[in-house]
């Protein structure tokens, strides 16, 4: 596995994607969208995961116009931190950046076989916008916020889809998420997968406040289900 840095201009600068080669050296791609506290240890143990079931991964640093290569820390100090920078981030422009890395993504030699999404928290609502104005061969969305507000936008989207919530999460509330279930119903694109005894965050293992094993266990072999099912890694 080998790793490195590309640079993708935007119409107002231009901005780091880590990427994370598998050892056959090309795959599918998958964009991979950070939560609040940036591409940190997090994401990048995602993304080794990830690289090490063949899959070329890319992580745009989503924060460059506010902080370039920010890492928050996962504590309680780190999360406020954390949120205090998400307060001034341009959601839209982060929706386009992605865009961006998609089309460099697709331009890669390295990359095979089509193109997916997964996000995590904010990376959840991006991804979640994101397939609106592109088409991946799979969207896979960790507790993104702004979903259960933005639920009409399901007719707009064509890839397969699997949102997935805690049912205890206190920023998202249970009754949003219902709004979301009942959205996806009839849909045979849509998957909404619940785990009723997590919060929010809850596959950060990084974040001790956040995390539930079990939970994250479960819900990570469904995503990796998923990604075999529409964008497998190998034949």
């Amino acid at each position: 596995m080998t790793t490195r840095t590309d640079r993708v201009t935007a119409h107002d600068g231009s901005f780091d994607v880590r990427l994370w080669l598998p050892d056959a050296g090309s795959g599918p791609g998958i964009l991979l969208v950070q939560e609040i506290y940036g591409v940190g240890p997090y994401i990048e143990k995602v993304a080794l995961d990830l690289a090490a079931r063949g899959y070329v991964v890319g992580a745009p640093d989503l924060f460059w116009r506010l902080r370039p290569n920010w890492q928050g820390e996962h504590t309680p100090e780190g999360t406020q931190a954390a949120l205090g920078l998400a307060a001034d981030f341009d959601f839209a422009q982060g929706v386009a950046d992605c865009a961006l890395t998609v089309a460099h993504l697709n331009a890669l030699p390295e990359v095979r076989g089509g193109i997916g999404t997964l996000g995590f928290c904010l990376g959840g609502s991006i991804g979640y916008m994101l397939a609106t104005q592109v088409e991946p061969a799979a969207v896979l969305s960790f507790y993104g916020s702004a979903v259960p507000d933005a639920t009409g936008l399901m007719d707009r989207i064509d890839a397969p889809l699997l949102l997935v919530f805690g049912g205890s999460d206190p920023y998202i509330r249970r009754d949003r998420v219902a709004v979301v279930e009942q959205a996806a119903e009839g849909r045979p694109n849509v998957v909404v997968h619940v785990e009723e005894e997590a919060g929010h965050a809850f596959h950060n293992s990084e974040a001790p406040m956040f995390h539930h094993p079990e939970a994250a266990g479960r819900t990570w072999q469904i995503a990796l289900a998923f990604l075999d099912e529409h964008l497998p890694a190998r034949p």
